[in-house]
């Protein structure tokens, strides 16, 4: 693999667990430390370009959202060589102008999750990155750009509301998101965006709005029947956005300031680190701690 070649990480989420696009596709099972992927991997090509695709919920939508191992499901798309990630997510739509069927390309985040682990770094190696700005604006500007050239409806710009789940919100709570000035709200962008910002990997997030979240007056509450349309049809959208997406990317990739943002983010010394999670950060922080 050439340092300057893309190899794009997809996460597809609700209604997306195949990428049929994929020329030369195999599925490989990845090992991690951090315990069992969503599912196996399948790489393959895209327009000349190489993709990973991992189904956040599995093949059949078989974890729900508190059970999925976000470490796992990182650090393999870490192995496989991804430089990239492209996550596609469905959400529900907490403002009057973001209605089913709608693309959100997502800049912001609110996390409100509680029961999943958060870091790759704790005791032993510790480690503080900066979540100031979550996506890649560049690849956010890229991922834009596809959904449209895919034929969706699309708004740039969205403040993300994560919460635990699996249950939707009270009226109450969608009110008060609501007056957070929050745009979409889920179940799984948290803390998924951190952990590829641990693993130095450039972010971007496709919302894909499949219902208003229960604040809209006179308006029947959230059912999973309601949802399963709009994921359909959104879904096949999905995927061809990754198809223009693919098209539209360079020969050559080039550097991202957040490929090294390790350098500035670790803050215990190099003696004081504890074999244990060096070995389990091999390949999250191998550039960085090989410079070292």
């Amino acid at each position: 693999m050439r340092e300057d070649e893309w190899v794009i990480g997809v996460i597809g989420g609700s209604g997306l667990y195949a990428m049929d696009a994929l020329e030369n596709a195999q599925s490989i099972r990845v090992e991690s430390p951090w315990g069992e992927a969503s599912d196996e991997l399948v790489i393959g090509e895209i327009a000349g370009k190489r993709f990973v695709f991992l189904p956040r919920h599995g093949k059949g939508h078989r974890i729900p959202p508190s059970e999925l191992n976000f470490r796992a499901n990182i650090d393999v798309l870490k192995r496989a060589g991804c430089t990239d990630m492209l996550s596609l997510s469905a959400v529900g739509s907490l403002r009057e102008d973001l209605p089913p069927g709608k693309f959100v390309i997502v800049d912001q985040f609110i996390d409100r999750t509680f029961a999943r682990e958060k870091s790759f770094f704790g005791a032993g190696l510790v480690a503080h990155v900066s979540m100031a700005d979550p996506v890649c604006p560049s690849l956010s500007d890229r991922a834009e750009a596809a959904a449209k050239a895919a034929g969706a409806d699309v708004h740039r710009g969205a403040t993300y509301l994560a919460i635990e789940g699996p249950q939707f919100s009270s009226r109450a709570e969608s009110e008060l998101y609501r007056s957070w000035g929050c745009d979409v709200i889920g179940m799984t962008a948290m803390p998924e965006a951190k952990l590829a910002r641990e693993a130095e990997l450039p972010y971007a997030l496709v919302a894909m709005v499949t219902d208003y979240d229960c604040w809209r007056d006179g308006e029947d509450h959230v059912e999973v029947h309601d949802i399963l349309a709009t994921l359909s049809a959104n879904a096949d959208m999905a995927a061809q956005t990754v198809v223009e997406f693919a098209k539209a990317l360079p020969d050559t990739r080039p550097t991202n300031p957040l490929d090294t943002v390790l350098d500035i983010s670790i803050i215990t010394a190099p003696d004081a680190r504890y074999p244990a999670m060096l070995a389990k950060l091999d390949a999250v922080g191998k550039r960085v701690f090989e410079s070292q």
